[in-house]
This record gives structure tokens, sequence and C-alpha cells, in this order.
């Protein structure tokens, strides 16, 4: 009997204008599996993964290159997921301008910073994941949301670059939450049942349009970008309100707040529950974007779940602590691949996984942090995004230590091309990229 294919948003409808929408189901792919019955392409995904302070590069990089890398003592943890890691090694951050740590941040964007002022500066352009959502957060409820798991970031530091791993531009940062509630709210909260009226509402910006049409004849051009900005907000949340239920079972709030408990940080359990609400974000096609801040750059997370009593920032300071900040570097990669293992462990109707599906990019502020140097500053990709990248991983190193000319914003250009095939750079000035780090695309890859 021939197969009847299913339109992905279809819905089941009841009475007193109960929606329920059904999960991804072998009737809504074509006849090969291999994309939507409707022709579109199956979801890809992307993701920001970020902790402060660095590594220790010796116990850190690989000793060998190409797809059967041996991986070093700090990547051991991620020996469950290694065919979908991929380790880049001997890159140069090309920021023009050094504070110590707030230049690191140019791994995620290509720009230097700018109103810089002591330990003050803003990102100077849009990061990756927001280039990413330009592209396909349309196709979602929310274009891109943003996790934090250590609340306890820099005292130092101001300004918006180190507290926001995610910026739309030098005035919009889209700063985390650190708390799993918030961020169930967030995600989920619009799609818990009620009266469907969406039919008697009147769009806010359709009913203001004139108005604001008048208003920007008499507004600068700077007043014009604010109130873009300020739209743009008002559009998301509408667009969030009216979206129908996603695709899936949604899960219950959970009970973790992100309390420390006698000063001590719950960051395995955090950061296990935003894994969670990731994967079902990702799984239900609630958004396609993420950015997570693991520890923030500079900050004064404590590692008191493996016996650590002081900062793991304070110990890259101490010559003589550098085994502490071994043991710390290890236990932000645990937490790393229990993210990645969450991601394997969720099976679409096609056979694959979040990881199949999904590019994540991971990197810190410097390579490492005894001495902020941003030199050799190493990046982590993991999955493949539907094969737009290798698979399996490789360890691809640009020139042996200590001198390195690759510009680490060709990996930020890959990314972005596994989304938008026409990008034709990323980035600004010194950082800026034209060319793909072509050495790690994959047979899907077009850009």
């Amino acid at each position: 009997m021939p197969r009847r294919p299913l339109a992905r948003r279809t819905f089941l409808r009841g009475a007193a204008q109960a929606v329920i929408a059904l999960p991804l189901l072998e009737a809504m792919l074509d006849n090969h599996g291999a994309a939507l019955a409707g022709g579109g392409p199956l979801p890809t995904r992307f993701m920001t993964w970020f902790f402060g302070n660095g590594v220790l590069l010796p116990r850190f990089e690989p000793a060998a290159v190409g797809p059967d890398y041996p991986l070093s003592e700090q990547l051991a943890p991620l020996a469950e997921v290694r065919d979908y890691v991929t380790v880049l090694t001997g890159l140069q951050n090309r920021c023009e301008k050094i504070i110590t740590h707030h230049e690191g941040m140019t791994a995620f964007n290509g720009h230097t910073m700018v109103e810089v002022d002591g330990l003050f500066s803003k990102a100077g352009g849009p990061t990756i994941d927001q280039l990413v959502a330009q592209a396909v957060g349309d196709a979602t409820p929310i274009a891109s949301v943003h996790l934090g798991i250590s609340k306890h970031v820099s005292i130092m530091d101001s300004g918006t670059t180190m507290f926001a791993l995610s910026h739309k531009g030098p005035n919009e940062p889209q700063y985390p939450k650190f708390n799993p509630q918030e961020v169930w709210t967030e995600l989920f909260g619009a799609f818990v049942p009620r009266p469907d009226d969406r039919a008697l509402r009147t769009s806010i910006l359709d009913a203001v349009r004139d108005d604001v049409s008048r208003l920007r004849a008499r507004l600068g051009k700077h007043d014009n970008q604010r109130l873009d900005a300020h739209l743009d907000g008002v559009a998301a949340l509408e667009k969030k309100i009216t979206a129908a239920t996603p695709l899936c079972g949604l899960p219950d709030m959970p009970g973790e707040a992100n309390v420390d408990v006698d000063g001590r940080e719950p960051i395995t359990a955090v950061n296990d529950v935003m894994s969670d609400l990731l994967v079902y974000a990702f799984a239900c096609d609630i958004t396609r974007v993420a950015s997570c801040l693991f520890i923030g750059g500079a900050a004064e997370t404590v590692f008191s779940e493996i016996g650590q009593s002081a900062g793991h920032h304070f110990h890259t300071h101490d010559a003589n602590a550098q085994d502490l900040v071994h043991d710390g570097v290890v236990y932000i990669m645990e937490r790393f691949a229990d993210l990645l293992k969450k991601f394997k462990a969720w099976q679409d109707v096609d056979g694959t996984n979040l990881l199949d599906s999904t590019i994540i990019y991971c990197s810190s502020d410097c390579a490492e942090g005894l001495s902020h140097t941003i030199a050799r500053q190493p990046i982590i990709l993991a999955g493949h995004g539907r094969d737009q990248l290798i698979y399996p991983g490789i360890h691809h190193q640009v020139t042996p230590f200590p001198f390195s000319d690759g510009n680490m914003s060709d990996v930020l250009l890959t990314c972005l091309r596994a989304f938008d095939p026409t990008a034709a750079s990323i980035g600004s000035g010194a950082p800026m990229s034209t060319t793909p780090l072509r050495a790690i695309a994959g047979p899907a890859f077009a850009g």
C-alpha cells in the first residue's frame, strides 16, 4: 500500500480548540527517509559552548594528527563520543587588541572588541550563533536560547564581552539564564495548554506600523538602530506566543534552580538539567540554535565537587597550582562529555541522533590561563551537522608548536557556511576570514 506523506506541521485537533502536535514520523519523510515529505531538509542545529581560562596545551593537544589521533589527558573524558569530535590546534586568534581574557572571545565572532577601556569592552560584532540564527531561526518558535551554568562570573571585568557568550552586535548581548526553571519557562512555558484565542488577536506590530513609520522620520541613525532592535524583540515574543504546540512531549519543570548550597555551586546537577532541556528543545524543534556559558572567563568558579577550595581562575595564575588547573580542565571536559552523550543517546525516526544533526563549537578565552596567550587557542567541534563537517572526527593541527599563522575565524566561516552557503566572510579587520577550513568539511558541505 503506497505511503501517504504527512506535512511536518500536522496536528490533532479536538474539542475546545485543543491542539496536539505529532512527533517526527516516518510518514513525514520522503521515500528515502532523508528529507521531509514536502521537500524541505531535516533540521540541522548549532550550538556554542564556552569555558573560561584555557587549557594546558601540552596536556590538551593530541600527540598525533589525522582520524586516528590519540585522546590526550585532558580530552580523555570524550572517549565515548570520540568519533563525533574534531580537535583543532595551532590556530591563531588575530584579535587586534589585548586586554587579557576579552580578546579570547574573538574566537566566537571574528571581530576585535570595541569601546575598550581598561577591563571594559563590548563585542565587536555578531557571534557565530547569531549569524546561524539569522539563517535558520525563522523556522522555529524561538530563534536561539542562551544557557549559563556557573553563576560566579568575573568580578573584575565590565562591559558585555565577558558576560554574554552570544551577541547580535556591540549593544545587543544575549545574556545567559543560569536558573534551569527560567530556561524551562522560556522554552516550554508558552506551550502550556490554554484557550486558543490566536484568531482574535491582532499583531501589535501591525497595529502600530503607521506610527513606527512616522517615528522613523524623526529619529537619527543610532536611534533607528535601537528601535529596530526593540521591534525585533517584540516580533520574537509575538512569534513565541502564537506558535503551535511543539513536535513532541514536553519535559516537566525541573526542581533544580541553581542555588548554592553552603556556598557551593551544584555545577554538575545544573549542567545535567540544562543539557536535558536543550535536548528536548532541539528534538522538539522549539529552537535550532543555542549557546552555553559553562564557566565565564576570569570567573570566580570553584570546582568544589572535585575537592577544590579556590577559584579555577586563581589557580591558573599560580605556577605552582597547574596540576589543579589540569584537574579543573578534566572536570570541564567531563561535563562537556555529559552533554554530548545526551545528544548521542537521542534517536530520531530517521535513525540519526542529535550529534548527527548538530554542530557544537567549543572554545575558551585563551590558550593557557597562566600566560593569557591567545596563540594556539584550541577549538573542539562536536557533531557533524548532517555531514557538513568531517565524520569521524580528526585532529587537525595547522603548524608545529609554538608557531602558527592559521586563522581561528576560518573555522567560524566553515560552521556558518554549513547553514548559509552564500556567506562570503565572517568577522572584520585582522580576524576576518573569507576562507573556510576545507580540511574539516564533510561530503555535504557546499560552501
